[in-house]
């Protein structure tokens, strides 16, 4: 059955060689006392046996997750996924710690639990996986998915942890593939601007790094907290194809890699492309992984454009008498062509919790409509789109315009954006939880869709605001609600329903940023057809005939 989050556990991670765990837990969002979770990792192989989750023989399984999506493929019998029984699975697991050493392999209780719930995600799951590997090379996934696909053990990639709809659950069990100490930055080409980077380098860490080069990654999904803990790395980037709040000047996720190496199902090694920014050498397989969600392989290695450090930045915000007057702002500037780098929105309650959270205790906040300006460029290019910025927004009957006057001011006035989710977070009672998930649509009917979701959010009378990438028509909903009260979670849901699929009646589509996981399977499908599904579903099975890799997410499993 789904679920909705559970408040954050611990997040140890194993420490090879000691026996040990290297507990690295986010103690602002620990519970006092840590909860014994149900599902040991003898539970999980007990319930996976009984329910036929796992088998080596005859039968199969596929009903965990297709509650979520309401469409069945034609599948030959001979097409439905066989995995491991209980017996093969420890076989594996034996097998793995013998060849990688005896602390690769974790069962531990927390250790499943972590890999398994997320406290961002729109949904979860009663389903853990089985156990925990933590390789350290391309090698060594490769020889995890070798193990794995000769046992028929499902495969699902751990990278930061941060995704929100539930990207890296585990539905049918299997083996959990944590990159933690896949984290190196390779090689950097400051005179060829790339980098090659391993799976779990963290985007800030990254830019930290690189940044005497006079390059940058311009990528920003969002900032981590607790030191780093949460920090989205560039192999969950690349699963979602995510992008953030520089989107609107430097594009997503897939503008900014170049290639990949990619462990397949049965451990087979390839490379997408060479190092050049220009390739016309045959299919577009690095495109064809960007956004897979780790259904289609596993990556280890991922080479990323950078662009240079912009001379001048300058940010700005200004309020709104009403969200649709901001929206109705915002498109008026794309549509101008004025090339800001950044542009993002908040609502009067996103401003207040921001007020209440005392994200930014320097600064009291109206709580109004609010957009945020980013500028960068030459000194002379960003005073010129500045001015023309403030001259559209009073079109729109804007409040004057708020200037940083130096780089902390900067930092200040842009961190109230970027703290936006953690001060929601921090609001929380016990028994809470915050459901955010995002879509997106043409700019022209940004305005529209925008004004009729806040007022609808706004009748649940729940604590629900509205804020986003608004220069590339990508919004989220963020709803606070008490996962106790079935009526208030089915309100919830509704809401969040009817956004999505008025953004599909607006052309728009289900996720501008997030990707499928579980939770927008459905929407998919009303997005795109059953045909082009079919597709996706016919190069799903060529490269992974068994179903091993992430099985359940973006499409269902076989019938």
């Amino acid at each position: 059955m789904f679920r909705r989050p559970i408040a954050r556990l611990a997040s140890p991670l194993l420490k090879r060689g000691t026996g040990t765990l290297r507990n690295q837990t986010n103690t602002a969002y620990r519970p006092k006392t840590l909860p014994r979770p149900f599902w040991s990792s003898g539970k999980v192989l007990l319930f996976t046996t009984l329910t036929g989750i796992t088998t080596g023989t005859t039968t199969y399984y596929a009903g965990i997750n297709d509650e979520t999506s309401r469409f069945q493929l034609p599948w030959r019998k001979s097409d439905r996924p066989h995995y491991a029984s209980k017996v093969k699975m420890e076989t594996a697991i034996g097998e793995l710690r013998f060849t990688l050493g005896e602390n690769a392999i974790s069962t531990d209780d927390e250790d499943l639990l972590r890999h398994g719930y997320s406290e961002w995600s729109s949904i979860n799951i009663d389903q853990l996986p089985v156990a925990v590997a933590y390789p350290h090379s391309t090698e060594e996934v490769s020889h995890i998915a070798k193990v794995c696909h000769k046992y028929k053990i499902p495969m699902i990639p751990f990278s930061g942890g941060s995704s929100l709809e539930a990207n890296f659950s585990a539905p049918y069990g299997g083996m959990s593939i944590d990159f933690s100490f896949m984290d190196q930055v390779v090689s950097l080409h400051a005179d060829d601007m790339d980098v090659v980077v391993q799976p779990s380098v963290p985007w800030m860490s990254l830019n930290e790094e690189i940044k005497e080069s006079g390059l940058f990654f311009p990528v920003d999904p969002g900032p981590s907290y607790a030191l780093n803990v949460h920090q989205a790395r560039i192999g969950g980037m690349v699963g979602t194809s995510c992008s953030g709040t520089n989107a609107v000047r430097y594009g997503t996720m897939k503008d900014w890699v170049i290639n990949l190496t990619v462990v397949l199902a049965d451990g087979t090694i390839i490379k997408t492309r060479r190092r050049p920014r220009k390739s016309a050498a045959g299919y577009n397989l690095t495109g064809l992984f960007v956004g897979s969600e780790g259904t289609l392989g596993l990556v280890t290695e991922i080479t990323l454009k950078l662009a240079v450090i912009p001379q001048e930045t300058s940010v700005a915000v200004v309020t709104f008498p009403t969200i649709r007057d901001a929206a109705a702002a915002a498109a008026k500037v794309m549509r101008a062509g004025i090339p800001v780098a950044a542009m993002e929105i908040m609502d009067d309650v996103q401003m207040a919790v921001i007020n209440r959270a005392g994200s930014t205790p320097q600064k009291k906040w109206k709580e109004v409509p609010t957009m945020f300006f980013k500028f960068s460029g030459t000194k002379a290019g960003v005073q010129e789109n500045v001015r023309l910025v403030e001259t559209l927004a009073k079109q729109h009957n804007s409040g004057n315009f708020e200037f940083a006057v130096d780089a902390e001011e900067q930092k200040m006035l842009w961190s109230a954006r970027k703290e936006s989710l953690w001060s929601m977070l921090a609001l929380r009672e016990e028994g809470h939880e915050v459901w955010s998930t995002d879509v997106a649509v043409p700019l022209s009917r940004l305005p529209d869709i925008i004004e009729i979701s806040k007022k609808e959010m706004d009748d649940l009378g729940l604590f629900a605001s509205i804020l986003g990438h608004i220069g590339d028509g990508n919004f989220h909903e963020s709803i606070m609600y008490n996962n106790k009260d079935p009526k208030e979670r089915a309100a919830v849901e509704k809401c969040i329903k009817d956004m999505v699929d008025r953004a599909l009646e607006m052309e728009g589509t289900c996720t501008g940023e997030h990707g499928i996981g579980l939770g927008k399977k459905d929407s998919l499908l009303k997005e795109l057809g059953l045909d082009t599904i079919n597709v996706m579903t016919s190069i799903k099975r060529a490269l992974d005939p068994n179903w091993l890799m992430n099985p359940g997410k973006i499409m269902d499993m076989p019938h």
